[in-house]
C-alpha cells in the first residue's frame, strides 16, 4: 500500500524528468528565459505536481482528473523538446533519454487512470 506520492513509482519518473529538464536548460541563451526555459521547466515540474495533488484527492473522479492533466503535462514537454532539438538547442540523445522516461509515465498513468475508470461507479 503506497502511503504518499513520493512512493509512486511514476511521481519519481516524473520528477527525474523535471530534474533532467532543469539541466539541460541550464546553458541555453538568456534570450530563452522566458520562453522556452520557462516553458519546459513548468510543463516538466507539472508532471509531478498533478500526480502529487492527484493522489492527494479523495474521489477517484478528482483522482483520474489529475492523473490527466499530468498526461497532458507529460505530452507538452515532449512537444518542448523536440523543438529544442529542431532548432538545435538539445542533441538528439539529450532527447531520446528524456523520451524514454515520458513514455513510461504516460503508460503508467495510462494504467493508472484505465483502473480509477473501472473503478468508477
Amino acid at each position: 500500500m503506497i502511503n504518499d506520492f513520493t512512493e509512486m513509482p511514476v511521481w519519481q519518473k516524473a520528477m527525474d524528468i523535471a530534474e533532467e529538464c532543469f539541466n539541460l536548460t541550464e546553458n541555453l541563451p538568456r534570450k530563452e528565459d522566458y520562453a522556452l526555459t520557462s516553458q519546459l521547466r513548468r510543463s516538466a515540474e507539472s508532471i509531478s505536481a498533478n500526480i502529487a495533488e492527484g493522489f492527494g484527492r479523495r474521489t477517484s473522479k478528482d483522482k483520474g482528473r489529475f492523473y490527466d492533466i499530468s498526461r497532458g503535462s507529460a505530452f507538452e514537454t515532449k512537444s518542448h523538446l523536440i523543438y529544442g532539438v529542431r532548432v538545435k538547442y538539445f542533441q538528439e540523445s539529450e532527447y531520446l533519454k528524456i523520451k524514454k522516461l515520458i513514455e513510461e509515465v504516460i503508460h503508467e498513468l495510462n494504467k493508472i487512470t484505465n483502473f480509477i475508470n473501472k473503478t468508477q461507479p
